[in-house]
């Protein structure tokens, strides 16, 4: 196979267009550009959290979220293909359930805070949410897999809990959102 990024700059997008892989080309303002460059971000995200110490295994599997979301963005890129496979959900759920086994139930919601990377999570985790909610503006003007739908919403779940479990790794604790901490007369 030959180089794929033998030029890095080729003057094409210069008067604010980009080419797709299938070789069409569509304005960089798009909703599929925003969102390939929401999932890219995301992408970016991970990589942060991956450049830190984290428990056994997690890099393992933020690693694999990295190749799925390439996928996803192949998908986006070549309009009608299908790249992310339909097991990437369901590997995310069985990952989240094992996880989920190891935490305290929640009584309130959780801060996104903590140590640097439970809160490195909790940003991927909002990434993710615009992410999905770009895809899902997408998806009301063209056609996006189900499965690609199905598994950003699966993926901001699996960085709520991972983020759960960063905040307990070495003996740190999450903090939660104290609703009674300021009450505002209404009216």
């Amino acid at each position: 196979m030959g180089h794929r990024l033998s030029k890095i700059y080729t003057r094409t997008g210069d008067t604010g267009s980009t080419g797709l892989a299938d070789g069409s080309r569509v304005s960089k303002s798009s909703l599929r550009i925003a969102t390939l460059g929401d999932i890219d971000e995301l992408n970016s995200a991970l990589g942060m959290l991956l450049a830190m110490e984290l428990p056994s295994g997690i890099d393992k599997q933020l690693l694999e979220v990295q190749h799925d979301l390439f996928d996803l963005g192949g998908e986006l890129a070549i309009p009608g293909s299908l790249l992310l496979p339909i097991a990437a959900s369901e590997r995310i759920e069985t990952w989240i359930d094992a996880y989920n086994e190891t935490l305290p139930p929640l009584k309130e919601f959780v801060l996104p805070s903590g140590p640097q990377g439970t809160g490195n999570c909790h940003f991927a985790r909002a990434v993710c949410r615009r992410a999905e909610r770009s895809l899902v503006g997408l998806a009301a003007t063209t056609e996006i897999s189900v499965e690609a739908l199905k598994y950003l919403n699966r993926l901001s779940d699996l960085l709520f809990v991972l983020a759960r479990v960063l905040a307990r790794a070495n003996g740190g604790q999450e903090f939660m959102w104290d609703r009674k901490r300021f009450v505002s007369p209404v009216g």
